[in-house]
């Protein structure tokens, strides 16, 4: 291995380590390292190296290992959040993920969507599906916030099975900042979830739990 190559590994490693150890990660997150091809060369090699995992087709991430579970899964969430780096792209957990993630929900369905203002795509990561599923601005406006989760949470639950305890759990979970956030955000929900959104809003429902 050359001098160059091996200081390219260093640098990528670093980076990889300076980040979550969930982060999943592809070629453009080292562009500023070096070039393309040079990247891709590390990147393989290290994967052959068993340094590296590779997820799928330009996906990778450094496999963590439980004591009792084994090598875990990369998170959804990791894997969208890297394909929208790469692609300069927004994404918004939905359907019964977004449920799942909130708490009010203990399904985790192996077609995992993500709204997108990117092109739509599929991923298959192992067992597990990442779907990209391209939606209009107002869907995206709150992207990356909390209030975005809870309106997609929302919808994806119903109306007539959105109870007070629900309503109670979504508000224990936020802080007064995200708080304030949902008021500000509830104009871009559906009417009725708008009004749950206020009330999330207003931390009236929030209880200690007993």
């Amino acid at each position: 291995m050359s001098k160059h190559a091996k200081s390219l590994e260093k640098d990528i490693m670093i980076r990889i380590k300076d980040n979550d150890d969930r982060w999943v990660f592809t070629t453009a997150d080292f562009l500023d390292l070096g070039g393309r091809v040079s990247i891709l060369s590390t990147l393989f090699r290290m994967k052959k190296a068993g340094i590296l995992r590779q997820l799928a087709r330009g996906l990778y991430d450094r496999p963590r290992v439980h004591a009792t579970l084994g090598v875990l899964a990369a998170t959804p969430e990791a894997i969208a959040a890297a394909l929208a780096r790469r692609d300069a792209v927004r994404v918004q957990a939905s359907g019964a993920y977004a449920a799942n993630l909130l708490g009010i929900s203990e399904q985790v369905p192996m077609k995992i969507v993500f709204l997108t203002d990117g092109r739509a795509r599929k991923v298959q990561v192992g067992r597990q599906q990442i779907i990209l599923r391209h939606t209009t601005p107002r869907n995206m406006a709150t992207a990356d916030r909390t209030s975005g989760l809870v309106i997609q949470a929302l919808r994806f639950t119903g109306k007539r099975y959105v109870t007070d305890d629900v309503v109670r759990r979504l508000s224990n979970r936020l802080d007064d900042d995200s708080r304030k956030q949902m008021l500000a955000d509830a104009k871009y929900a559906p009417a009725w979830i708008a009004a749950i959104m206020r009330r999330i809003g207003t931390g009236a429902e929030a209880t200690k739990t007993k």
